[in-house]
């Protein structure tokens, strides 16, 4: 069996998290969505709410699953689950540098883990989380960029 994770934080989940999601999964037996705590970062969602929205989104979805990971390199969650790769989403150069020395820190770490890049439908290449907040801390429309639960989700945390 082939399996994947495709790791992130997820805050929120965006449609092009989605389109990333959905087409990974024709590449993949079995999916996990690892969302993790980064200490150094300030979420708006708790990882509960996280977890429930990105569950959401890929309900339709066949051999997904969405597990949670605290205090492990995504490298050492994958080599517990018997993942062959690790994927990620690319919109832009900027990613890309990123992505690039991370994947080559997890290869050191991991040579038998691949690391596996889509790029992003044109459509979503513009979309991250924190546009997404931003629009909706704004009272913005954001129900074209994120699955339904998380546009009413952002609308009454903001609304609080």
């Amino acid at each position: 069996m082939r399996t994947a994770i495709y790791p992130g934080s997820f805050d929120p989940i965006t449609n092009g998290h989605v389109d990333i999601i959905q087409r990974g999964v024709q590449l993949f037996d079995q999916l996990y969505i690892v969302l993790s705590h980064n200490v150094n970062k300030r979420y708006l969602l708790t990882l509960e709410e996280r977890v429930e929205l990105t569950k959401e989104a890929v309900a339709h979805l066949n051999d997904v699953q969405v597990v949670v990971s605290e205090n492990m390199l995504s490298v050492d969650f994958a080599k517990s689950m018997g993942a062959i790769a690790i994927f990620r989403g690319l919109r832009s150069v900027t990613d890309f540098e990123y992505e690039f020395a991370m994947a080559m820190a997890n290869r050191k770490l991991a040579p038998h883990i691949e690391t596996v890049f889509l790029t992003a439908d044109p459509t979503y290449t513009y979309l991250s989380s924190s546009v997404i907040k931003e629009i909706a801390k704004f009272d913005g429309d954001v129900s074209d960029f994120v699955p339904t639960g998380v546009a009413h989700k952002l609308k009454t945390k903001f609304d609080d």
